[in-house]
C-alpha cells in the first residue's frame, strides 16, 4: 500500500477507522465525523468529498492482516506529532458519539494511543472529555 495522506486526511482516517473498528458505523458516528469536519478549525478547507477515499483506504487496510498496525502508520506518518492527541482526541469524540464503546473500538483506540506516543494521564484527560461531550439525559 503506497497511499499517501495529507494531515486532514489522516485524522479523517483515525475517525472512520474508531468507527469501522466494530465492524460497523453507526449513523451517529458518521454523523459525529461529518460534523467535527464541518466546525472543528484543524479542518478548514478541507473537501469533504475526500471522504469515500479516506474510508477506503481504511476499508482495504483492515482486510489485511496486520492492517490496523499499517493504517496506524500511516496517519503517524501524515501528522506532525503535534497532531497525535488532536487525532486521539477526536478518535475518542467518535467512540463516544453512539453512547457505547465497543471493545473493538477500545482496542484500536489503545494502539492510537501507544504508537502515535500520547501520554497515558492526557489520554485520560481526553477520554473523560469524550464521555462528557457525548453524555445523554437519563431516560
Amino acid at each position: 500500500m503506497t497511499a499517501q495522506l495529507s494531515a486532514q486526511d489522516a485524522l479523517v482516517a483515525t475517525m472512520i477507522a474508531v468507527s469501522a473498528a466494530d465492524g460497523a458505523l453507526s449513523d451517529r458516528e458518521t454523523d459525529s465525523i461529518r460534523r467535527m469536519i464541518a466546525v472543528l478549525p484543524i479542518f478548514d478547507g478541507y473537501d469533504p468529498a475526500h471522504l469515500p477515499t479516506v474510508a477506503q483506504i481504511v476499508f482495504d487496510l483492515f482486510e489485511d492482516e496486520d492492517g490496523v498496525d499499517a493504517m496506524v502508520g500511516l496517519v503517524a506518518d501524515a501528522l506532525p506529532g503535534t497532531l497525535n492527541e488532536t487525532a486521539y482526541a477526536l478518535a475518542c469524540d467518535v467512540a463516544a458519539a453512539d453512547g457505547t464503546v465497543q471493545m473493538e473500538e477500545l482496542r484500536l483506540l489503545e494502539i492510537i494511543r501507544h504508537d502515535m506516543n500520547v501520554d497515558r494521564l492526557v489520554a485520560s484527560a481526553i477520554e473523560r472529555g469524550a464521555r462528557a461531550r457525548h453524555a445523554r439525559l437519563p431516560g
